[in-house]
């Protein structure tokens, strides 16, 4: 892999001032990366500038070509990207190297959507006009990605920007940017000409959004982040009137009712809430269960939460890693004393752990007015709440009841209950009886304070087009 270094215009560049990577699970220093600056920034977007009219020009056809041979090298490189992953964002190399695969799938999935990229012939109301409809990219993109899924959320933003005839400049962040370089090895690889996509490593990632918003030729930011930075990109974006797409976060609730597979449900939420360690804006955060079946839902996810193995990544053994820095581990721990003061109780063993290690824990006897039902914890605790028969329409009501709007879960067998709370739930995706949130077919993106926008799909790919009306009058 490169030594850390940032990609312009088809160059690996290096700069005087480097910024450090450390390993979450051990505090060590794995790598010095390039902290580039804004004259190196605005370099980046001079280069896309220069590479979208070619890129844009070029048949479909000949984009999807390059993409599927980048997806190709991604997938098989896998386990060495994922070590690579786990050494920086701390997931254990199992769920590393399948973020890799599924990074691939988004990448290979756009490449197919070059080809339906369509334009429309609308009926006229004369005889001597004809009126089209002409897709054309946005134009240069910039995407700003986290440290939660380093690959998959790049591959999500490329995808679409470059199957719509976009070109990139990429800013990952600041704690894992080693896995953008190793995605940016296989699209240079892969034979995108150069400026196509450029990427920028950065520890000042404000002075990355102040230049980019600034630069009027950038026509579009897709951002994955906090609530606070992404409304400042929105406001940011007025000056010029940027496109935005912006995914904000989450607050995902669960509904277990009682006509529910119990079992099956304590699984999907065990696998959903620690997976990443809990690290995920689509975790399960409040866990609404219908008190007839709390007692046989909670024993199986204490027993789930509790045969996981927590530690280094690296280890093979391990199945959850640690929080990805000390300011996160703090928040948990916030969270669980906050619950437990106000009287929560612990259905887990609560074993400390050293460094940023955070058991499983499961709580129960959570109330809606608790920090950890409030605020997204991030991280691996999953507070149970109870309801009642005849208050379906209640827990609907509590599970609205924030400011965010990604994901929900639901968990019943009768079909008109999944109709109605579906219908009902304010979540931009749901999820019913375990079914996979992020699929590369699927529209991924949330409402209210999560954010606007669809990654994934062919909406995710028309969030990168404009369409041109051409009403053309054809004389007499």
């Amino acid at each position: 892999m490169k030594m850390g270094q940032a990609l312009v215009g088809g160059h690996w560049r290096d700069t005087a001032e480097r910024f450090a990577v450390t390993d979450p699970a051990t505090g060590e220093t794995v790598a010095e990366v390039a902290d580039c600056d804004r004259k190196l920034t605005t370099e980046a977007v001079d280069a896309a500038a220069s590479a979208l009219p070619g890129w844009r020009a070029m048949p479909a056809h000949q984009r999807a070509v390059i993409m599927r041979r980048a997806a190709e090298l991604l997938t098989g490189r896998a386990e060495a990207i994922g070590a690579v992953m786990t050494a920086e964002q701390g997931k254990p190399l199992a769920e590393a190297t399948g973020e890799v695969v599924a990074g691939a799938d988004h990448l290979l999935w756009s490449a197919e959507e070059t080809r339906r990229v369509y334009g429309e012939t609308i009926p006229s109301t004369s005889t001597d006009t004809r009126i089209w409809l002409l897709p054309e990219p946005v134009g240069v993109v910039a995407a700003i990605t986290p440290w939660n899924f380093p690959v998959s959320m790049i591959t999500r933003k490329l995808g679409p920007a470059l199957a719509a005839g976009c070109t990139v400049v990429l800013k990952p962040s600041e704690l894992t940017p080693l896995s953008a370089i190793a995605v940016a090895e296989c699209l240079t690889e892969a034979g995108f000409p150069p400026g196509v996509f450029n990427l920028v490593t950065t520890s000042r990632p404000q002075e990355f959004a102040e230049t980019i918003m600034a630069d009027s030729r950038v026509r579009k930011v897709s951002f994955t982040g906090s609530t606070a930075v992404g409304r400042q990109l929105i406001r940011q974006s007025a000056d010029d009137v940027k496109r935005l797409s912006v995914e904000l976060g989450g607050h995902a609730p669960v509904l277990v009712f009682p006509d529910a597979d119990v079992t099956a449900a304590a699984a999907g939420v065990a696998r959903a809430k620690f997976m990443n360690a809990g690290q995920a804006c689509t975790s399960p955060n409040r866990i609404y269960v219908h008190e007839s079946v709390a007692a046989e839902f909670t024993d199986e996810l204490v027993r789930l939460a509790e045969a996981i193995t927590v530690g280094n990544g690296m280890d093979p053994d391990v199945t959850m890693g640690p929080l990805i820095d000390d300011r996160a581990l703090a928040k948990v721990r916030r969270h669980v004393e906050d619950a437990l003061t106000h009287g929560a109780r612990l259905a887990t063993t609560h074993r400390e752990r050293t460094g940023r290690l955070h058991p499983p824990t499961v709580l129960t006897g959570v109330t809606d007015e608790m920090l950890v039902c409030r605020q997204e914890t991030f991280g691996p605790v999953a507070p149970i709440l109870t309801f009642g028969t005849g208050e379906d329409a209640d827990v609907v009501a509590r599970a609205n009841a924030t400011p965010y709007g990604l994901a929900a879960y639901l968990w019943t067998r009768d079909l008109g209950r999944v109709v109605r709370v579906s219908e009902e739930l304010q979540f931009g995706i749901v999820s019913v009886n375990g079914a996979p949130l992020a699929p590369p077919q699927g529209p991924f993106g949330g409402v209210k304070g999560s954010g606007y926008g669809r990654e994934g799909g062919r909406h995710g790919v028309e969030d990168f087009v404009e369409y041109k009306y051409v009403n053309v009058g054809l004389g007499r």
